[in-house]
C-alpha cells in the first residue's frame, strides 16, 4: 500500500497550486543558470574567434590568435562558425535556426506547450557559435526559447495538463530574460504579453516567482549592474513632448522597415540558396563576413557601440550608417540560417535612431530639445514597441535598464504612438510575421487555430485497386476501420473504400465476388491538405458517410494521413 500512498501524495502534489509553485521555482532556477551559462558560452566563442572580450568595439583591430591575417579574419571567423552550427541546427533541431521567439508562441497556442528537450541544448550551441562568430543578432531570443525548451522538459516529466504545461513555458521564458536583462518585471510582462497573450492573476504569480528566482541567480553571478547609466533626467520645456511624439512616429515606421527587411532579406537567401541547408550558413558567412570587413560595428550584438551612441559618442551621419547597417546585417544572419534574436537589434537600431534624431533637433531647437541621451534611450524602446508590438514591455525594460523614472512620460508618450503607427503600418509583428508565412495565424481560435497536420494520424493500411472484395472486407476487420484508402503501383492515392460500399458488393456479387476487385466500389470522398484548418475539415467529415479523410500532399497524389472525427475532437481537446 505504501507505493500506492506515496504516488497518490505525489500526484496530489503535482495538481496542487504548491507544486505549480515549487515548478515555477525550478524553471526559473534553470532559466537563470541557462542565461548566465549562455552568456559565458558566448563569451567564450567570441574570444576564440576574434581574439577580443567584444570585437564591436576594437575597430578594424587584428585577432591576435592570427595576426598575419589582419582585420581580414572576420571574413571566416562567419564562415567557421556556419560551418559548425548549421549541420548541428540542420540534423538535430530546425527549429533553433532564427530568433527563436516566433517558435515558442508557436508551441504555446498551437502545441499546448509542447517543446523538444534537445532545443536548450542545440540552440545555446548553435546561437554562441553564431553570435561569436560576428551574426549580428542578439541574445535574448536564444534564452527565451532555451528558457521556454526547459520549462516545457519540466511540464513533461511532471506529466502536466496543457494550461499547467503553457505556463511552465512562460515561467522559463521570463526566467531568461529577467536573468539577461537583470530585469525581473520586464521578463514578467514579455511573458504574459507575446508567449501567453494573456494575463491572469495565477498566472502573473508563477511567472513572476520564476523571473525573481532567475533574476538572483543572475545577479549572483554576472552582478547587480544597470545597463545604462543615466544622469538624471527630466522634461524641462513642454513642447519637448511634440519632439517625443515626433520620434515615436519614426520610430514607428522604423520598427515597421526593420521587420520588412529583415523577412525580404530572407526571401531572397531563400530564392538565391541552391544547396543543402547545413551548408547555407558557411557559405552565407562569406556575405556577412564582408559586412564586418566595412563595419566591425556589427560585429556580434555589439552592445558597447549601443552605449556610446546613447551619450553622444558618434556623429548623426555615422549613427544613421550604423542603423542601416545594423538592419542589414541583422537580417543577412538570419537569412543565411543564423540563430540569434531580433530583440537586442531593435533596441540598437532605436538607440541609433533616438541620439541621431535628438542631436538634430538639439541644433534645430537648442533650448527645447534636452539630452540626446534621453531620445537614444526613448528610441530603444519606441522601435522595439514599433517591431514586436509590446508597448508594455517596452516601457517596462526601458525603465529596468536605465532605473531613471525621469523618462517614463516622454517613453510612455514615444511607445504609443509607436506602436499605432506600427499597427497603422502593418498586419504584422516581428515575430507574428514569421508564423504567418507559414500559414499561422495566432489570433484564431477553436477549430480554425488547429491545422489538419496536427489532427491527423497515421492512415490505414492501404488497398490496390486489385486487391479481391473479400480480402478487402478481411483487411477491413482487422483494421478495425470503417473506410481504408487504396494506392495505385506507384504509391498515389487513387480513392477509398467504404464498408456499407463493400457491403453492398459482397450482398450483390454472391458466388463471383471473389473475382471481383475493389475498383468496381471504388469512391472519391473530399480529400484535405495538411496546412488547411479544422474549420474546414470539419464539415467535409460532417458531411461525409465516411469514418475518415484522406490528408494528401500539395500535388494531391500522396497519402501522408488520415483524420477521423475521433482525431479532429482529440486535437480541439487533447488528454492530458
Amino acid at each position: 500500500m505504501r507505493p500506492l500512498a506515496a504516488k497518490g501524495a505525489w500526484d496530489g502534489l503535482r495538481r496542487s497550486q504548491t507544486g505549480l509553485l515549487l515548478a515555477a521555482v525550478l524553471v526559473g532556477a534553470g532559466a537563470g543558470l541557462g542565461a548566465v551559462g549562455f552568456r559565458w558560452l558566448i563569451e567564450g566563442v567570441t574570444k576564440v574567434l576574434s581574439g577580443h572580450d567584444d570585437y564591436s568595439s576594437a575597430g578594424h583591430a587584428p585577432n591576435p590568435y592570427v595576426p598575419w591575417l589582419g582585420p581580414y579574419f572576420v571574413l571566416l571567423a562567419p564562415v567557421v562558425a556556419g560551418a559548425i552550427y548549421g549541420p548541428l541546427v540542420y540534423r538535430y533541431a530546425k527549429e533553433a535556426r532564427g530568433h527563436g521567439v516566433p517558435e515558442v508562441m508557436y508551441a504555446v497556442a498551437r502545441q499546448g506547450g509542447r517543446i523538444a528537450p534537445r532545443v536548450a541544448v542545440v540552440k545555446s550551441i548553435a546561437s554562441a557559435l553564431c553570435i561569436g562568430g560576428g551574426g549580428s543578432v542578439g541574445r535574448e531570443g536564444p534564452i527565451v526559447q532555451i528558457g521556454s525548451a526547459l520549462g516545457s522538459t519540466a511540464g513533461a516529466i511532471l506529466r502536466m495538463d496543457e494550461e499547467r504545461m503553457r505556463l511552465m513555458v512562460a515561467c522559463g521564458a521570463a526566467g531568461g530574460i529577467a536573468a539577461t536583462f537583470n530585469a525581473p518585471l520586464a521578463g514578467v510582462f514579455f511573458a504574459m504579453e507575446l508567449i501567453l497573450r494573456d494575463f491572469t492573476t495565477r498566472g502573473f504569480g508563477m511567472v513572476a516567482v520564476s523571473a525573481v528566482t532567475a533574476s538572483v541567480i543572475g545577479r549572483a553571478s554576472l552582478g547587480d549592474e544597470r545597463f545604462l547609466d543615466l544622469t538624471p533626467v527630466g522634461v524641462d520645456h513642454v513642447a519637448a513632448y511634440a519632439l517625443y511624439v515626433l520620434l515615436g512616429v519614426v520610430a514607428g515606421a522604423v520598427g515597421v522597415l526593420f521587420t520588412k527587411v529583415l523577412y525580404w532579406v530572407e526571401d531572397i537567401c531563400d530564392a538565391v540558396w541552391r544547396g543543402p541547408e547545413w551548408l547555407r550558413p558557411a557559405v552565407g558567412g562569406l556575405l556577412l563576413g564582408a559586412i564586418l570587413l566595412a563595419l566591425p560595428e556589427m560585429y556580434g550584438v555589439g552592445y558597447p557601440v549601443l552605449g556610446k551612441a546613447a551619450v553622444g559618442g558618434y556623429a548623426v551621419g555615422f549613427l544613421l550608417v550604423l542603423l542601416v547597417g545594423k538592419i542589414v546585417a541583422c537580417s543577412v544572419t538570419i537569412g543565411i540560417g543564423g540563430s540569434g534574436g531580433v530583440f537586442a537589434p531593435s533596441l540598437f537600431v532605436g538607440a541609433m535612431l533616438g541620439s541621431s534624431f535628438g542631436q538634430t533637433m538639439d541644433h534645430l531647437a537648442p533650448g527645447v530639445t534636452g539630452s540626446a541621451m534621453t531620445y537614444a534611450v526613448i528610441g530603444m524602446g519606441a522601435v522595439f514597441a514599433g517591431s514586436a508590438r509590446a508597448p508594455i514591455t517596452a516601457v517596462i525594460i526601458i525603465f529596468e535598464l536605465t532605473g531613471e523614472y525621469g523618462i517614463i512620460l516622454p517613453l510612455m508618450a514615444a511607445i504609443a504612438v509607436a506602436t499605432g503607427v506600427s499597427h497603422a503600418l502593418s498586419r504584422d509583428t516581428v515575430y507574428t510575421a514569421k508564423l504567418r508565412r507559414r500559414g499561422v495565424d495566432l489570433d484564431l481560435t477553436g477549430p480554425a487555430a488547429v491545422e489538419v497536420r496536427t489532427a491527423m494520424g497515421s492512415p490505414p493500411v492501404p488497398l490496390t485497386p486489385g486487391t479481391p472484395l473479400r480480402e478487402a472486407a478481411a483487411a477491413m476487420i482487422a483494421a478495425g476501420a470503417g473506410r481504408l484508402p487504396v494506392l495505385d503501383a506507384h504509391g498515389r492515392y487513387v480513392g477509398s473504400v467504404g464498408a456499407q460500399a463493400l457491403a453492398r458488393a459482397l450482398a450483390s456479387y454472391e458466388g463471383g465476388s471473389e473475382e471481383e476487385s475493389v475498383e468496381v466500389v471504388l469512391q472519391h470522398p473530399p480529400t484535405l491538405l495538411p496546412g488547411q484548418s479544422l474549420a474546414e475539415a470539419l464539415p467535409l467529415l460532417a458531411a461525409s458517410e465516411s469514418e475518415g479523410l484522406a490528408v494528401l500532399d500539395g500535388e494531391g497524389h500522396h497519402l501522408l494521413g488520415w483524420i477521423s472525427h475521433r482525431s479532429a475532437l482529440l486535437a480541439l481537446h487533447p488528454q492530458p
